[in-house]
């Protein structure tokens, strides 16, 4: 395996799969990869066992996914209302937990933390059954396009006051990176389901409000294919005019509408992915957030084609 310095990779791939943090690191380290990104699956006994591992060198970590480590609460699990609620005792908790992470990623050397902000909430999973109708039925089908108007009619009334307690907890977050002169940035990550918040428009919205703040977009690029081919917005042109703003990549790509597959390799496609790499050689912070069916060989394989093009791209 090649050493793929200048990227991390995430945990996601291979947590699952382990109950040791050491050997769920030797792993990642195993594929060529000196940096990791620790995500929110990432649990307080595994960490015991990480940290010292990143004290010795062994490892650097580029970047922590809030909440971290690993809390048993579904109100504040990957996919909540979390910065947003309606309830003001769980929008401080939830203030609470993100200045938790960004302690973490202070102790571990972190430069980024990565947050999935809120959701425009719906009483069931909306995103679900329009995604079962788009598989079935497609995006033109009467049945899909009903539904994803009466999604986006509810979106658009409820987004704005979500999108305004986000950016005020952003603020409120900002506010103790700031008082504690620590070098920590917050990425707001585009998601994986329509009713979540930041589409592109938004997060631009929310950093652009929080001018001189350390928050940036966490531009998940797998997701941002999922949710043009579901109609949400124009991805691949839209990234374009926020490249400045972007603080990580997650590298991985839909086929379909499933995502967190190897760019490149899966989809069997050479080219489409191409439109990504400007903004993947810009980001800061460059992980791989792969599935775990993805195996070693596809690992390899979409890494040489990807850097490949992006050597080929600044050698132009």
């Amino acid at each position: 395996m090649t050493t793929k310095t200048g990227y991390s990779f995430s945990t996601m791939w291979n947590l699952r799969r382990h109950t040791s943090g050491r050997e769920m690191i030797e792993e990642i380290k195993s594929l060529g990869f000196e940096l990791v990104e620790l995500n929110y699956n990432v649990t307080a006994e595994m960490l015991a066992e990480i940290a010292p591992m990143v004290e010795r060198g062994e490892i650097g970590i580029s970047s922590v996914h809030n909440v971290f480590p690993f809390i048993d609460d579904k109100d504040y699990d990957t996919d909540s209302v979390m910065l947003g609620f309606d309830d003001l005792d769980k929008r401080k908790r939830a203030t609470e937990l993100l200045i938790g992470s960004v302690q973490h990623a202070d102790r571990l050397g972190a430069k980024g933390v990565v947050v999935h902000p809120g959701e425009v909430p719906f009483d069931h999973n909306i995103d679900a059954v329009l995604k079962k109708l788009w598989r079935e039925e497609g995006k033109d089908s009467p049945r899909y396009q009903q539904l994803w108007q009466e999604m986006l009619e509810r979106r658009k009334e409820l987004a704005p006051v979500h999108v305004r307690r986000i950016r005020d907890c952003l603020e409120e977050v900002s506010g103790y990176i700031a008082r504690n002169n620590l070098d920590i940035k917050i990425g707001i990550e585009t998601r994986s389901r329509c009713n979540q918040i930041p589409t592109l428009q938004e997060a631009d919205e929310i950093i652009t409000g929080l001018s001189g703040a350390p928050v940036y977009l966490w531009y998940d690029i797998g997701h941002g294919m999922m949710m043009e081919r579901m109609g949400l917005y124009n991805n691949s042109v839209d990234i374009q005019r926020m490249k400045d703003k972007v603080l990580g990549v997650h590298i991985h790509e839909t086929v379909e509408i499933v995502d967190h597959w190897c760019p490149y390799v899966h989809s069997g496609d050479l080219d489409s992915f191409d439109v990504f790499l400007p903004v993947i050689e810009a980001a800061p912070i460059k992980v791989y957030e792969l599935r775990a069916p993805c195996t070693r060989e596809e690992i390899e394989q979409s890494y040489q084609i990807m850097s490949g093009k992006i050597a080929a791209m600044k050698a132009r």
